[in-house]
């Protein structure tokens, strides 16, 4: 006869840590799903039209790339003729604790996992 596992025979638990980020500078943006686009979108175009920075890094992780690169999109959409976009991507080690399966027996441990990122780089054109 097949044997029953219980509930508790599953992947130990997890809790993941916050991803490393090099120093903000007041021209970084990092997107994330949870904050509001229209927010975010707003703060862009403020920061480029107030001419306060001369170029913006939008930052993505993960699930967060799809709206990184739909910011930097609706930006240059915004601003016609004065944007442009430079991409590029990179892979970002992220670690977990592990969770003892035995309660207070057996010992925490981490994992470590990669996990995909995009870098964009909207900038103003020079005016010729």
């Amino acid at each position: 006869m097949a044997e029953q596992t219980s509930l508790g025979d599953g992947p130990p638990s997890h809790r993941r840590r916050p991803a490393p980020r090099p120093p903000r500078g007041p021209n970084d943006i990092y997107v994330n799903t949870k904050t509001d686009f229209r927010a975010q979108l707003s703060r862009c175009r403020r920061l480029l039209e107030s001419g306060e920075q001369k170029e913006l890094r939008v930052h993505g992780l993960g699930l967060a790339i799809g709206r990184a690169i739909n910011l930097a999109l609706q930006l240059q959409l915004a601003l016609p003729d004065t944007l442009l976009l430079s991409a590029s991507t990179s892979t970002v080690e992220l670690t977990d604790d592990m969770e003892p399966e035995g309660g207070e027996d057996g010992e925490p441990g981490t994992r470590n996992r990669n996990n995909s990122a995009i870098h964009i780089r909207v900038y103003r054109a020079h005016e010729e």
